[in-house]
């Protein structure tokens, strides 16, 4: 038999495993984790029996939401090939996917059906954004760049606004908790007209607490009209599917929540508009139809007017500018009631009234202090280390040690008989 060089016996090897795997999925334990300055990730896949060399070129690996480390579980799709030089096998990698995601993604989708059939995605059930909210609720970590994404969109482009921050977690465990009951919170205290729900970019596992059930049933049951603002604009999660609307980024719910306000007072101001042009032109015609009476043939001779028709033309005058005083005065209480409705908007009377209600609150807390009540002659009764107040004589035996408490200052004594 003709003995084989090398290069043709491996160059056979190579054929045979490239044709027969051509495509595979493999799940294994990344280790000896490398990554090359040219951004091609080399390493090996195993699991408790055996390994295999794999490597993903850099042009796949550019998809990846962050780099693979040692001990990571993942789930590879690829082909297998020979590397003639070495004469070793291996995997070229094309997707690389943590095991862990996948398993996020399963039960995403499976919640994201069951929702879907519940029909809590239905177009039907979402409420429309009111159209000039005075206090605008929001949903998201203090400390992120949100919340002043949010506050800066407004504050160039509002002068009064009033924001409420029921600041959560939204990574991480008991995030999806804090969220729904934020939600819930709002909703039970009716704190705000409009809600914004959100938080930054991030992988899948960062983003996982919008796709929990908690969550989409809290929004799904909010009263309040709520706008997701999850992630960036190719970022979707269960919330953007069961709010009421969806924002691509936080900044752009910012603008969707004053939206409706801003057209409305744009409209106003065209039609404040609109009625001084119509006022000016009226004003307009009617003083050139004057000059044009002036100006008429019959009027080149004054003695016969005078004789015949003076007193026509006086009725004339006072017709004209009595209708010219009624439709300027229509025109002006017209104008002066787009001014009382702009005025009617503005979130000032609402602060005005807030505080107001601040300094009620106040003045009844200082009113039921305990301390103003001691100086009235009461006292309150403690054990000599607790600071629980003694409210019954059940709760005395003799021989114990208590502290009376009088407005300026205290005494101890002991219980010599109940």
């Amino acid at each position: 038999m003709q003995p084989l060089t090398v290069s043709e016996l491996t160059f056979s090897i190579k054929k045979q495993l490239e044709t027969q795997f051509r495509e595979v999925r493999v799940q294994g334990e990344i280790t000896n984790f490398k990554e090359q300055t040219s951004g091609h990730l080399y390493f090996t896949l195993k699991d408790a029996e055996a390994q295999i060399s794999s490597v993903l070129f850099r042009g796949n690996a550019q998809s990846l939401s962050r780099l693979p480390k040692n001990g990571d579980q993942v789930i590879v799709q690829g082909e297998v090939s020979v590397y003639a030089p070495r004469g070793n096998y291996q995997l070229i990698i094309r997707q690389l996917q943590f095991a862990g995601v996948g398993e996020l993604l399963l039960r995403l989708h499976a919640l994201k059906s069951k929702l879907e059939k519940l029909g809590w995605f239905d177009a039907s059930k979402k409420k429309p954004l009111p159209p000039t909210p005075k206090t605008i609720g929001v949903i998201t970590s203090p400390t992120g760049a949100v919340i002043q994404d949010i506050l800066n969109i407004l504050n160039r482009r509002h002068a009064n606004f009033h924001l409420i921050l029921n600041p959560v977690k939204v990574q991480g465990e008991g995030s999806a908790q804090e969220i729904a009951k934020a939600i819930d919170d709002f909703n039970k205290y009716k704190l705000a007209d409009v809600l914004i729900v959100g938080r930054g970019g991030g992988s899948l596992e960062d983003l996982f607490a919008f796709n929990e059930e908690i969550v989409a049933e809290a929004i799904f049951r909010s009263q309040i009209p709520i706008i997701s603002a999850v992630g960036h604009e190719t970022d979707f999660s269960i919330s953007d599917f069961v709010a009421d609307l969806r924002a691509p980024t936080p900044s752009a719910a910012a603008e969707l929540v004053m939206k409706a306000s801003e057209e409305r007072l744009a409209a106003l101001q065209a039609f404040q508009k609109r009625m001084d042009q119509i006022i000016l032109h009226t004003l307009k015609i009617s003083f050139q139809k004057i000059e044009l009476i002036k100006k008429h043939p019959l009027f080149a001779s004054p003695y016969a007017l005078l004789e015949s028709n003076a007193q026509r033309l006086d009725d004339y005058a006072r017709e004209i500018d009595t209708a010219m005083m009624h439709l300027l005065h229509k025109k002006t209480l017209s104008v002066t009631a787009l001014h009382r409705q702009y005025h009617a908007i503005n979130p000032k009377l609402r602060i005005t009234y807030l505080k107001e209600k601040l300094s009620q609150i106040s003045s009844h807390l200082k009113s039921i202090d305990p301390k103003n009540l001691l100086k009235k002659g009461y006292s309150m009764l403690f054990r000599e280390n607790s600071p629980s107040v003694i409210v019954s004589s059940t709760e005395l035996h003799p021989n114990d040690s208590i502290r009376i408490v009088l407005h300026d200052g205290q005494v101890k004594a002991k219980v010599y008989e109940i």
